[in-house]
């Protein structure tokens, strides 16, 4: 006998073996039961999650010599040749192949004759929004009105493409993705019963690689046992799907946590020489993330089962909750943008060189692209004026992460922390809240809102600060009791910090920054028009001083 492959093998026959939709089969269930029949029903979704498979097990419970019900006998001969495929009564149409209005007119003139055998007529159209216009125009009436013995089930994965004319005239199904943990269930079911030895992760990985179709995690499997030799294991199932440890990605993380570049470049070499997919890999990683993230909530909300989850709840304690929902959009952005890269090594690799870069405790070196005249000084930006960009332009319903730390040199600001601000009875004035927010060492989401807050007054340890009703935003408890923790901690004893919805009365630290990055950038440009070896490039070359090109940045 001939293989079969395991998707028609394992294909259900019966409500009872259908995988996940139970929201579809308790309502057919009860139709059938009930004896409360419609004449089209319509089931979308996605491919390989059930929609043919159900149309089949219908025309069986409708016609089953049993009589109706929801549960057809499976024995008697119209289910036997519902099953085969060979039933003439159940027309099984691919819309695809007969769009044609010709086509449709062939197939209604055959309605009105009554069931050569089965007790009713049914009419399977598998992808019906393929049909054309006409052939809807030409089938709408008999859709709404077929004879007594005729049943209608369609099926589609584009419901958007139906008429609402077809839409209106149908019991309409939506089939929803199937689970991982769905799909897994019925693997380790199908592999059981075949008697082939397989490893737990594998199971999880070919399911995962599915993405909601039973249909497709069936095919893989047939592939997986064929590959290991009827001994699914799951380094072979990695290597089949191009599936990478998820080991790596946790070194990789770590690698991020201890901002060690060169280690996580290494690791992208040895991805690179296993011929991995960096697509998948981006989204291992993005996976991974958000695993951290789920993680940093609570110490037990990650399931039992999943890869690494210690490493996972470890890392959890290595990045602030903002550096995690910042990695996550960076490397989510990249996975859009990486097919544009030259290749996908080169990409994936710009992707975690931006991480670290945005990384707000990396002190990574920017290189000066313009060389500076011997006998000038280029104004430069203290290290603490680096602009931390945002990797999206933010708008008024995004948090503003476009923001820039405060000065360190300045008229309004000293260097050095005031030598007030370390006694056990130091007071916060109107010039010291920029130098004290510097020495506060704030990041992420909380930083930015401390940077737009305004001095108000501080008297019996509380201070009030002001903050513009535009920038309301960024005001959140989870930042305003990090702001409160980080003032109690640098003064020594508890203090409160109350922050008011007005437009404050003096500079703000992200405003005295801009101040001194419009004032150091002109003084650049000036620098650079006075410059003589600029001088002579223009009078020898003709060429020109693009002074939108010219940038602070750090030596």
């Amino acid at each position: 006998m001939s293989y079969q492959v395991l998707a028609r093998k394992w294909r259900p026959r019966q409500f009872e073996t259908l995988v996940g939709q139970h929201h579809v089969l308790k309502a057919l269930s009860h139709a059938f039961r009930d004896q409360r029949l419609h004449h089209a029903y319509l089931f979308t979704g996605t491919r390989g999650v059930g929609k043919t498979t159900i149309a089949r097990i219908i025309a069986k419970c409708l016609n089953c010599e049993q009589g109706i019900s929801a549960s057809p006998c499976g024995q008697c001969d119209t289910c036997l040749a519902i099953d085969a495929g060979r039933c003439v009564d159940v027309l099984e149409i691919d819309a695809a192949s007969r769009t044609k209005v010709e086509d449709t007119r062939d197939l209604l003139d055959n309605v009105q004759y009554s069931p050569a055998r089965a007790r009713f007529k049914i009419y399977i159209i598998d992808e019906v929004h393929m049909l054309s216009g006409h052939s809807f125009n030409a089938l709408l009436k008999t859709l709404e009105e077929p004879p007594a013995h005729v049943k209608f089930v369609l099926a589609t994965t584009e419901p958007q493409r139906l008429p609402v004319t077809v839409l209106s005239r149908c019991l309409q199904f939506h089939l929803k993705h199937l689970s991982i943990e769905q799909i897994a269930a019925q693997l380790r079911h199908i592999l059981t019963q075949e008697q082939i030895a397989f490893e737990e992760p594998s199971v999880v990985e070919i399911a995962r690689a599915a993405q909601g179709s039973m249909r497709d995690a069936l095919s893989l499997l047939d592939q997986a046992i064929a590959y290991s030799e009827g001994n699914i294991r799951t380094a072979d199932v990695q290597q089949l799907l191009g599936i990478i440890d998820s080991q790596s990605i946790v070194h990789l993380l770590e690698a991020l946590a201890e901002r060690d570049i060169r280690k996580a470049l290494l690791l992208i070499a040895d991805l690179s020489s296993h011929a991995a997919d960096f697509q998948a890999v981006l989204a291992e990683l993005i996976s991974a993330l958000h695993r951290i993230a789920l993680a940093q909530i609570a110490d037990d909300i990650l399931p039992t089962d999943v890869d690494q989850r210690e490493a996972f709840y470890h890392l959890a304690k290595q990045f602030s909750p903002q550096d995690i929902q910042l990695f996550y959009q960076i490397a989510l952005i990249g996975r859009r943008d990486l097919p544009l890269a030259p290749n996908p090594r080169d990409g994936f690799e710009m992707i975690v060189l931006r991480l670290f870069a945005f990384n707000p405790v990396v002190d990574t070196p920017v290189v000066n692209t313009i060389e500076q005249p011997k006998n000038t000084t280029m104004p430069v930006m203290p290290k603490a004026a680096i602009v931390e960009k945002a990797v999206e332009k933010p708008t008024e319903k995004t948090v503003e992460k476009h923001v820039e730390r405060p000065i360190e040199k300045s008229v309004e600001q000293p260097t050095e922390k005031p030598a007030a601000l370390a006694n056990a009875g130091a007071q916060i004035e109107q010039d010291s809240w920029p130098a004290l927010l510097l020495a506060l060492d704030l990041g992420g989401v909380t930083y930015a809102l401390a940077s737009q807050c305004g001095f108000k007054s501080w008297e019996d340890d509380k201070l009030q600060l002001s903050l513009s009703p535009k920038h309301k935003v960024l005001l959140h408890e989870q930042q305003l009791q990090a702001l409160t923790q980080a003032i109690s901690q640098h003064m020594g004893r508890a203090c409160q910090v109350v922050i008011v919805l007005e437009d404050p009365t003096c500079r703000t630290p992200a405003l005295l920054q801009q101040e001194l990055k419009a004032t150091s950038l002109s003084d650049a440009v000036k620098q650079m028009q006075e410059d003589p070896n600029v001088h002579l490039l223009i009078n020898t070359f003709g060429a020109q001083l693009d002074e939108k090109s010219i940038e602070i940045v750090e030596n």
